[in-house]
């Protein structure tokens, strides 16, 4: 089984999922995706694969968030995540997906739900 680990090797939460995907022995592809952001169609079946909404993966801390006013509820779905195209960062972190589904890892022991 191939697990794919979308990553940012600066966020301390990201690298400890990437451990324990490792220490289990199992083989990851890791996407690092501020240098290569997932195109719209793959950003969608991401959200769709997690149940959440583009909303809750919406990253605040660090991020154009409250510059962008992106906690404004008038923003579309679609529009959200054209803004998440537009700045991965905005992308929460880490996403973990398996043949068991997909989910964002916060905090990072949540990965053992989907190994």
């Amino acid at each position: 089984m191939t697990i794919t680990i979308y990553h940012n090797p600066n966020c301390g939460t990201s690298r400890k999922a990437l451990d324990i995907i490792r220490n289990a022995g199992k083989e990851v592809k890791i996407v690092e995706y501020l240098k290569t952001p997932p195109s719209r169609a793959e950003l969608e079946h991401l959200i769709s694969a997690t149940g959440l909404s583009p909303r809750a993966l919406l990253r605040e801390r660090g991020t154009p968030y409250y510059e962008l006013k992106l906690d404004d509820p008038k923003w579309s779905d679609s529009e959200l995540i054209g803004f998440m195209l537009q700045h991965p960062i905005l992308i929460n972190r880490p996403i973990v997906v398996t043949t068991c589904g997909a989910k964002l890892c916060r905090p990072a022991e949540t990965v053992l739900d989907i190994l």
